[in-house]
């Protein structure tokens, strides 16, 4: 588990510094979860691949928690802005299917969906970090979710789930997804899943079901 002295201990904000320092900081929080895990993650781990005292890290955030917490900060803000880029740009359900398989063999290579899976693992030893990433999740949900409704628009599809039940569907299948191609290092099942999806969504297109084209949300 992320540890030394007060890592455990969760804060609401963080004492001013270095905006490079800090910055070093998250970097290497992410590559440490990417390499070593949330059990990897101590302060010491962390300011070795900063280049700096360990001190630091409770100087810039406090606890090593928080530290993590904003390494889960960064990397969510970056991919989904990537995400938002692709949806806008997908015309189609077939070609929403095709960016979402693009993007997940990238967080696949570069090890981005692995920040959250570490934390939610952790979550179980840290008091308090639980409900924090659960907190930083919703986002993700929330986007699932207009992408749903855009993509299922007024189809006879769009009334059988709920898209909140939906998006809460998608996201948990993601990082299940995510998690079972780095236990067993094969990550062709989880590509054959996207394979699936966008033979179906090419079919209930030629049916109907789906509409032909879709406005990605705003």
């Amino acid at each position: 588990m992320a540890k030394s002295g007060p890592a455990s201990t969760l804060r609401t904000g963080s004492t001013a510094g270095s905006a490079a320092t800090r910055q070093a900081l998250v970097d290497a929080a992410i590559e440490a979860l990417k390499a070593d895990g949330f059990s990897g993650a101590s302060a010491r781990a962390i300011a070795g691949r900063a280049g700096c005292n360990q001190g630091l890290v409770f100087y810039h955030f406090g606890s090593v928690a928080n530290l993590l917490l904003a390494a889960l900060d960064a990397v969510s803000a970056d991919r989904l802005e990537r995400y938002q880029a692709s949806v806008e740009a997908a015309a189609s359900p077939t070609e929403l299917v095709d960016a979402a398989a693009a993007i997940f063999r990238e967080d696949l290579e570069a090890g981005y969906v692995t920040v959250l899976v570490e934390l939610i693992a952790g979550a179980t030893a840290t008091p308090g970090l639980g409900p924090e990433v659960a907190a930083r999740i919703e986002p993700w949900k929330q986007f699932a979710r207009d992408a749903l409704d855009a993509a299922l628009g007024d189809s006879p599809l769009a009334s059988l789930v709920p898209s909140g039940d939906a998006a809460h569907g998608v996201v948990a299948l993601y990082l299940g997804l995510e998690l079972l191609s780095h236990l067993d290092g094969d990550r062709a099942p989880a590509l054959a899943l996207f394979d699936h999806a966008r033979q179906l969504a090419t079919l209930l297109q030629a049916v109907g079901t789906l509409p032909p084209a879709t406005q990605a949300p705003a």
